[in-house]
């Protein structure tokens, strides 16, 4: 017995429609998995935005309207805002400036050095300009080396230096 083609077309699309149904079924389970998974990274301590948005987008994408959706981006605009407002705080309890501040804030210019400190550099040997040279001794730059003096020869490897004037 023939088939007639006037038969086979609307099975065709009987058995299309219902893949189809069973694969946005499966779409929209996927999408509610999502947006389960983006409210669960927004709970966290330090979520990450971006993978949350990402899957508020999913869902929003496969056609889910529920008050979950909402849900989420509400807690993505108030976890955005709150770290806007936060921006300037550090774990360690150091406060800096707030981000908004920091950008209206132009860069200090270098102090202007004084006109008394320009022309007479600062000793080499420590001291203070103020007060007596012998109350404060020079620092060495590490216990371990001993400064070169005129009679002894230089450590390999370094160059002399030049003899001390006066």
């Amino acid at each position: 017995m023939p088939i007639e083609a006037a038969l086979i077309k609307p099975v065709v699309d009987a058995l299309l429609a219902l893949f189809r149904q069973g694969s946005d079924i499966q779409l929209k389970r996927n999408a509610e998995a999502a947006l389960r998974e983006a409210i669960r990274e927004l709970l966290m301590a330090n979520p990450d935005e971006n993978r949350a948005e990402a899957r508020i987008a999913i869902a929003r994408a496969a056609g889910i309207l529920t008050e979950d959706i909402v849900l989420a981006e509400d807690m993505l605009k108030k976890h955005r805002a709150t770290k806007a407002r936060t921006a300037g705080k550090s774990a360690t309890g150091r406060r800096r400036k707030p981000a908004a501040a920091a950008a209206d804030v132009p860069a200090k210019p270098a102090p202007a050095r004084k006109a008394a400190a320009a022309k007479a550099p600062a000793k080499a040997t420590g001291a203070t300009t103020k007060g007596d040279a012998a109350a404060k001794p020079a620092a060495r730059s590490s216990s371990r080396e001993k400064p070169a003096t005129p009679d002894a020869p230089p450590r390999p490897g370094k160059p002399a230096r030049p003899a001390p004037k006066g």
